[in-house]
């Protein structure tokens, strides 16, 4: 492998911000730095709740202007959404936003031809009511679909107005619904039976794959020199953030915290079983033949939406109020659809607590405390659970991503599992980003040797758990009863 220090920009899209970030990479270093961040910012359309897709990538052109010299770029987001391109290669209006409304009913519609034990069976995902089969369902029979003549997913299209090159990567298909996680390819009797059309996406590519080259008005409106090559990443950012786990071993579950929690394990093999679908565990594709079985969370946007109705309430400030407050008075299901729309998350989280018979959270203190001990307790469920389903035992948990911040939420984890948590880093799906990158450019091995680098370069705390998990148990056993 090359001795010298190479850099990488990673473009990093969530649900709330995006970032550009240059990562150096050498032999034994690895140090991040961001170079831009930007707002995500939603738009409700008379049509619907729609993605600013021209904000975001004048963010990521902003971003690899202010990087400055690369030797490669990588782009990951979040899952499901996607732009659909016309005959020419033209954007087909603003891609819809996985919280717009347009899948209500859809999933029934689906099960109708292809029943829902057969269709997790099948492809492994969890239900959820804005993944992209039941996005494409919704769509069928519009003047928009119509048109339609390619469908990218939100990194491949920004990657394709970057290289003109078109490809659909594959941790970030496997969330369509429409990939079977045994063969990593496409589910081509799933998609015949519901008439979906596969021809619609590009052809399917592995983290690490060349994905083109920056185009030269790119680079002029960016002032880089090239070739600049993109690398195709886990570009689900999920997959990068958990290829930056700092795991030393096999026996240990993850979480990723942000606006989702996602928590589970990495496997070798997917479990298909009915039993895995009816606890609604996910599969999603990893790097290096790995596997994600998760479940989805409704993380800390429970928490980001309170702050927006409270005017943006000074966090520190909310974190010292709720670790005050009496532990476990109230716990909500975190998992609940019912949270997953914007808007009077306050009042939502207090009639759910009010119909279950608890005690109302009243002040911003004890509705932060509410919510961090649902968190924690769903975090508890997700990691037993898994282990239950796969038979894999594990030892510790890793938090990586936004959440690692949240020193309280880390703490409430390690106490409801009963095991100790290691925090860090908290850029995860960024650093998971520039290692795939890195590795592409022979900086560095494989899965194990770019945890190893994580180990040594980046600062993790260890949380141990405290007290016995019998109040927990008990919580669990309120929730379970409403």
């Amino acid at each position: 492998m090359s001795g010298r220090v190479k850099t990488y920009a990673a473009v990093d899209l969530g649900a709330s911000s995006g970032r550009v970030m240059t990562g150096r990479v050498g032999p034994d270093s690895l140090e991040l730095t961001e170079a831009h961040r930007f707002p995500n910012r939603p738009v409700r359309t008379p049509e619907g709740l729609r993605w600013d897709i021209l904000a975001l990538y004048a963010g990521v052109l902003d971003g690899l202007r202010a990087a400055g010299r690369v030797d490669s770029v990588g782009i990951d987001s979040w899952a499901v959404d996607h732009g659909l391109l016309d005959a020419d290669g033209a954007l087909l209006g603003n891609p819809v936003h996985y919280r717009d409304q347009r899948t209500e009913g859809v999933a029934e519609k689906v099960w109708a031809t292809v029943p829902a034990a057969e269709l997790y069976a099948a492809t492994g995902i969890q239900y959820a009511p804005f993944n992209t089969l039941y996005q494409l369902t919704a769509a069928a029979g519009t003047a928009q679909f119509a048109l339609a003549r390619r469908l990218l997913l939100i990194p491949d299209l920004l990657t394709y107005w970057l290289t003109g090159e078109q490809g659909t990567e594959l941790t970030n298909a496997s969330t369509t619904q429409l990939i079977d996680p045994r063969t990593r390819s496409w589910a081509y009797g799933i998609a015949d039976r519901l008439g979906i059309d596969l021809g619609l996406f590009a052809p399917l590519r592995e983290p690490g794959d060349p994905a083109g080259v920056l185009r030269d008005r790119v680079l002029r409106e960016t002032g880089l020199t090239g070739p600049v090559p993109v690398t195709a990443v886990g570009s689900h950012d999920t997959a990068s953030a958990v290829a930056a786990v700092p795991a030393t071993g096999e026996r240990f579950a993850y979480i990723c915290t942000g606006t989702w929690s996602l928590a589970g394990l990495e496997l070798t093999a997917p479990v298909l079983t009915e039993e895995s679908r009816a606890a609604n565990f996910t599969n999603e594709l990893g790097l290096d033949g790995t596997v994600r079985c998760l479940r989805n969370i409704m993380g800390l946007w429970l928490l980001q939406e309170c702050q927006r109705a409270w005017g943006e309430q000074d966090l520190g400030a909310l974190l010292r109020e709720a670790a005050a407050a009496p532990a476990l008075r109230s716990v909500v299901d975190a998992g609940d659809t019912a949270f997953l729309a914007p808007g009077r998350m306050p009042e939502r989280i207090a009639e759910a607590c009010r119909a279950s018979g608890q005690p109302v959270p009243g002040t911003p203190g004890e509705i932060t405390r509410c919510i961090l001990d649902s968190l924690a307790l769903a975090h508890r469920r997700a990691v037993q659970d898994a282990q239950r389903l796969a038979g894999h035992p594990v030892d510790v948990v890793y938090v990586v991503g936004g959440g690692t911040r949240n020193a309280l939420l880390c703490q409430l984890t390690a106490d409801a599992c009963g095991l100790p948590v290691v925090a860090g880093p908290t850029e995860a799906a960024a650093l998971g980003n520039v290692l795939v990158q890195a590795r592409a450019h022979g900086l560095v091995g494989d899965l194990t040797d770019m945890r190893r680098l994580l180990v040594r370069t980046q600062p993790l705390t260890r949380y141990e758990p405290r007290g016995d998990t019998g109040r927990w148990r008990a919580a669990e056993a309120r929730l379970a009863a409403r």
